[in-house]
């Protein structure tokens, strides 16, 4: 049984067979400021600490990139980039509320969001 980092590195290595680009989405928050002291015990003290905020938002995907795609006939030859969001999910994972409007707003948008779970081929849908 593999977990959601273990897929979501496979879809990684893999995502450019299927058509597209793929990057890691961290989220979280962190703090930054100028380092005054760190102790054996592993504790930090800064200077004008201020929280740096990191990835999309709440609920982005693990990954994001964009799925590229040829046009109408008017553009023939021309590409175009699709915003893509894929969520990695191992067996039995379940989206959060915030991770499934991410996913709805991208869909609803005109891009392309979805779900990719641990057994499954990765393929544009």
């Amino acid at each position: 049984m593999m977990n959601e980092s273990e897929l979501m590195k496979k879809l990684l290595l893999e995502s450019g067979d299927a058509g597209c680009v793929l990057f890691r989405n961290n989220t979280g928050m962190g703090w930054a400021g100028q380092l005054i002291e760190r102790d054996a015990a592993g504790t930090v003290t800064l200077r004008n600490a201020r929280p740096l905020h990191a990835g999309l938002c709440v609920g982005s995907s693990d990954t994001i990139g964009w799925a590229m795609s040829v046009v109408t006939p008017e553009m023939v030859g021309h590409r175009i980039a699709i915003f893509l969001a894929v969520e990695c999910k191992a067996r039995g994972g379940r989206l959060s509320l915030d991770q499934s409007r991410f996913l709805s707003n991208v869909n609803k948008s005109g891009g392309i969001g979805m779900i990719h779970r641990e057994g499954e081929k990765f393929e544009l849908k």
